[in-house]
C-alpha cells in the first residue's frame, strides 16, 4: 500500500513539474509573435484492482496541446491578404489622384491657360505678342503632358521593383516552410504522431507571412506536412516541394513585369491568377496605372489632332494655309517576344474621336490562317472588316472605322506571332508642338476671291464664291472656262455641266463657286486665294471653341471632358479604395483579436495556474513525505 502511495506522489510530481514547465512556456513567450498558447493534458494512470474494488495509480501526462483553432486562422489569413491587397492599391492611387488634381502639376490649369492665350489671339490677331504667348502656353501644356506621363512611369518602375521584391520574399517564405514540413514530418514520426507545437507555430506564422503577400489556402496531408497554394490555386508547396516564382517581363512589354512559374521550357505567366495581398493590389495598381496612361494620352491625341483639323483650316499672317499646330503621337506597336517574323504593322489611325483607351493585340492563328485582334485586357476577340488589300484589318466601330492595320508580309506559317498595338499609351510623351514662328498661326479664316475674264463676251457672272474645306484649297490661281459645244465648265480637264436653271455651283478643291446666267463660248472666270487677311479672327475663334467642342468618344466628349472624366474617375477610385482598405484594416483587427482571444496568451491565466500547479506540485511532495511516515512507523512496529 504504501509504494502505491509512492508511486501516486511521485506521478504527481512529474505531472505537475510538466504543468509548470508548460505554464512557464506560455510566459516567456507572451510576447513572441505567431505564438500559440499551450495547454497540459493530465489523464489518470491505470487503476490497479486489489479483491474489493479498483483503486488510482496516480496521473500521468497524455499530452500538450496547442489552443488553435483552424477556421480563425483562415480568416485571419484571409483579412491579411484583403487588408494588403487594398492598403497598396489605395497607396498608389492616392499618389496618382494627387498627381492629376495637383493645380501647379494637372492639366486643368494648363487647359485654362492655353486656351485663354487662343481667345487673346481671337481678341487681336495682327499683334504679334498674343501670337508669341499663345505657342509659349502650348509648350507648357506639352510640358505639362510629359511630366504627367513621367511621374507615372516612374510610380510604373516602383511598382516592377514591388514586384520583383514581393516574388522574392514569396520564394524565400515557401522554401522555409517546406524546410519546415521536413522537419514536422520527421519529428511526429519520432514521437508517434504528437504534433510538435513550436515548429507548427513557426508553421503558421510563415504562412501568415506569405498571406500578406499574395492569397493562401492549404491543405494539411497525414504525415502533418502542409500544402500551400497562392493565389487563384496555384501550388507554391507540396510537402518538401517547393516551386520558384520569377518576376520578368514575360508579356510583349519589356516594362510590364510578370510573375511566372519556373520550368525547364522556360517561366510560365501566370501574373493573371495572382490576387490578394501586396502581389494583387500591385497588379491592380498598374491596371490603373495603364488605364491613366492611356486616357491622358487619349487627351493629348484628341487636343492635337482637332487643334490641327482646325488650325489648317485657317490662314496665317502671310496668306498661307494653316499647318499642322501639334505633332499627333502615333500608336505604340510592341512585337511579341517570340515572333518569328521581323518588322512591324503599319498602323493607320482614320478616326481620332472614336478611339478608346482600350490596347489591341493581333496575333496570327494558323489553323485559320487569319489574323485576330483582340482587345486587352480581357482577351475579347474582335470583329475586324477587310479592306483594300489582304491582311489588313480594320476596327470598326459604330459604322465606323477607328483604325487600320497593314499586316502585309508579316504572317507566319506557324502561327503565334503577336503584336502589342497601344494607340494611346504613350500620347502624352509624343505630343509635340511644331510651330515656332508666330506669324504661322493661322487667326484667319482662309478666303477666296472669284473674277470673271476681261474679255467674257458672254451674260455670266459671279454670284458667290466660298471655302468648303481648306484642307485642299489651290495655293494659285485657277480659270474656269466654258465649252459651249459641250455645255459644260472646264477646269484643268475636269468637267462640270452647266445647270439648265441658269445657275451652276461648281465645288473643286475646297471652294465652291456659283456662277449665275448663260456664259458664252471661251468665257473665263479665275478663282484665287484672298491673302487679304489682316484683322481676321475668324478660325482663332473657332480654335478656342475647341475647349467645348465636343470631339472625343464619338462626339460626346470634348478635350476637357476627357481629362475631367479621368480625374473623376481616378477620384472615385481613390475614395473607393480608401473605403475598402479601412474596412479591411479594421476586418484584420477583429480577426487578429478573435485570434489572440482563443490562442494568445493571458497572464492573468497562466499566474493563476502557476499558482494552481504549484500547490499542487508541494501537495505531491507531501504524499511522498506521508509515504516516507509510514515506512518508519512500519519499521518501528516491526523493532518491537
Amino acid at each position: 500500500m504504501s509504494s502505491g502511495v509512492f508511486g501516486i506522489g511521485t506521478s504527481g510530481l512529474l505531472a505537475f513539474q510538466r504543468a509548470l514547465g508548460v505554464t512557464s512556456n506560455n510566459i516567456a513567450n507572451s510576447a513572441t509573435e505567431g505564438y500559440t498558447r499551450q495547454r497540459i493534458n493530465l489523464s489518470t494512470q491505470l487503476p490497479e484492482f486489489a479483491g474489493n474494488g479498483w483503486f488510482g495509480n496516480g496521473v500521468k501526462v497524455s499530452g500538450v496541446q496547442r489552443i488553435f483553432d483552424q477556421f480563425v486562422e483562415n480568416q485571419l489569413r484571409t483579412s491579411t491578404s484583403g487588408s494588403q491587397q487594398h492598403a497598396i492599391f489605395y497607396d498608389y492611387a492616392r499618389r496618382v489622384d494627387n498627381l492629376l488634381a495637383d493645380p501647379d502639376s494637372g492639366m486643368a490649369p494648363g487647359f485654362q491657360q492655353f486656351f485663354a492665350a487662343v481667345q487673346d489671339v481671337a481678341n487681336d490677331p495682327t499683334a504679334s505678342a498674343p501670337r508669341q504667348v499663345l505657342i509659349s502656353e502650348a509648350q507648357s501644356l506639352v510640358d505639362r503632358f510629359g511630366f504627367l506621363d513621367q511621374r507615372l512611369n516612374e510610380q510604373r518602375s516602383l511598382l516592377n521593383g514591388q514586384i520583383a521584391s514581393s516574388v522574392s520574399e514569396i520564394n524565400s517564405i515557401a522554401q522555409a516552410i517546406g524546410d519546415l514540413n521536413t522537419e514536422i514530418v520527421a519529428a511526429m514520426g519520432r514521437s508517434g504522431g504528437a504534433p510538435p507545437n513550436d515548429l507548427l507555430d513557426q508553421r503558421d506564422r510563415l504562412v501568415l507571412e506569405l498571406s500578406e503577400l499574395v492569397s493562401v489556402n492549404t491543405i494539411e496531408q497525414d504525415d502533418g506536412a502542409l500544402n500551400v497554394f497562392i493565389g487563384n490555386g496555384q501550388n507554391l508547396v507540396l510537402g518538401n516541394r517547393v516551386t520558384n516564382l520569377v518576376a520578368e517581363a514575360l508579356g510583349p512589354d519589356p516594362d510590364q513585369m510578370q510573375v511566372g512559374y519556373t520550368s525547364p521550357g522556360g517561366a510560365v505567366d501566370i501574373t493573371q491568377f495572382m490576387t490578394g495581398g501586396r502581389l494583387g493590389g500591385l497588379f491592380e495598381a498598374r491596371g490603373m496605372l495603364d488605364q491613366t496612361q492611356n486616357s491622358l494620352g487619349l487627351t493629348a491625341i484628341g487636343l492635337a489632332q482637332a487643334f490641327n483639323d482646325q488650325h489648317r483650316l485657317g490662314q496665317d499672317l502671310d496668306g498661307n494655309l494653316g499647318e499642322d499646330f501639334f505633332r499627333v503621337p502615333e500608336p505604340q506597336i510592341i512585337s511579341g517576344q517570340d515572333n518569328v517574323v521581323t518588322g512591324v504593322p503599319t498602323v493607320n489611325v482614320e478616326n481620332y474621336g472614336l478611339l478608346t483607351t482600350d490596347d489591341y493585340l493581333i496575333r496570327f492563328n494558323a489553323n485559320d490562317n487569319a489574323w485576330e485582334l483582340r482587345r486587352e485586357p480581357g482577351g475579347q476577340i474582335l470583329d475586324t472588316a477587310e479592306v483594300g488589300v489582304q491582311d489588313t484589318l480594320s476596327l470598326v466601330t459604330a459604322d465606323d472605322t477607328v483604325f487600320t492595320v497593314d499586316l502585309s508580309g508579316l504572317a507566319d506559317e506557324n502561327g503565334g506571332d503577336s503584336f502589342l498595338i497601344r494607340p494611346t499609351r504613350t500620347g502624352a510623351s509624343q505630343i509635340d508642338t511644331v510651330i515656332t514662328d508666330p506669324r504661322k498661326v493661322a487667326a484667319a479664316a482662309p478666303q477666296m476671291q472669284a473674277t470673271a475674264g476681261l474679255n467674257n463676251e458672254g451674260e455670266a457672272s459671279i454670284q458667290s464664291i466660298r471655302v468648303d474645306d481648306a484642307s485642299v484649297l489651290d495655293n494659285g490661281p485657277v480659270t474656269v472656262t466654258f465649252i459651249q459645244s459641250l455645255d459644260h465648265f472646264e477646269i484643268n480637264g475636269d468637267s462640270f455641266p452647266r445647270d439648265p436653271s441658269g445657275t451652276t455651283t461648281i465645288t473643286h478643291n475646297g471652294w465652291e463657286l456659283v456662277i449665275e446666267g448663260t456664259p458664252d463660248d471661251g468665257d473665263t472666270f479665275q478663282v484665287s486665294p484672298n491673302t487679304a487677311v489682316v484683322g481676321d479672327n475668324r478660325n482663332a475663334l473657332a480654335l478656342a471653341g475647341l475647349q467645348q467642342a465636343r470631339v472625343m468618344g464619338g462626339g460626346t466628349a470634348s478635350v476637357q471632358d476627357t481629362y475631367a472624366n479621368l480625374v473623376a474617375e481616378v477620384g472615385t477610385r481613390t475614395r473607393q479604395a480608401e473605403v475598402a482598405a479601412r474596412s479591411q484594416g479594421k476586418l484584420l483587427e477583429e480577426a487578429q483579436a478573435q485570434r489572440e482571444s482563443i490562442s494568445g496568451v493571458n497572464l492573468d491565466e497562466e499566474a493563476a495556474n502557476l499558482l494552481r500547479y504549484q500547490q499542487a506540485y508541494q501537495a505531491a511532495a507531501q504524499v511522498i513525505a506521508v509515504t516516507n511516515t509510514l515506512f518508519d512507523t512500519l519499521i518501528n512496529a516491526v523493532r518491537r
